[in-house]
């Protein structure tokens, strides 16, 4: 069953935490796959209300980010799961968070951070078409 189990996809949203004037985006660790990198996402609750503030919600628990979310950026379908994305400008990164202990988190250029994703082919897609990727 592609749902695993649940009678619809799982919603998840997720961040694309942005540093603009540096043109570049910042990538985490996936805690099940630790040599793999990931964008900040997670489950949208109830309690999140709006899907940005998941997205919000997930940067700063899983990345320590602090910002803004400035832009929906795409949705992306998977036989389990749908993927918002949302392009969060970063403010400030908290040097102590709640997943600090399970991740590592790095600032890379759009091209490092495509090559960092293919691995996980809906969040590469979601990630090819925000602002930072070049004009076509």
């Amino acid at each position: 069953m592609g749902t695993k189990g649940r009678s619809s996809p799982r919603i998840v949203c997720c961040a694309i935490p942005i540093a603009r004037a540096a043109g570049k985006v910042l990538l985490i660790t996936s805690r099940k796959r630790p040599d793999n990198w990931v964008l900040p996402k997670g489950g949208w609750e109830a309690s999140d209300v709006r899907l940005e503030a998941a997205a919000s919600r997930e940067a700063l628990e899983e990345a320590g980010v602090r910002g803004t979310i400035t832009r929906y950026v795409t949705t992306q379908q998977s036989p389990s799961t749908t993927y918002h994305f949302y392009e969060l400008d970063v403010v400030s990164l908290d040097q102590d968070w709640l997943e600090s202990n399970e991740r590592r988190r790095e600032w890379v250029d759009y091209a490092e951070a495509v090559r960092r994703l293919e691995w996980k082919a809906e969040l590469a897609a979601g990630f090819r078409m925000c602002s930072l990727a070049p004009s076509r």
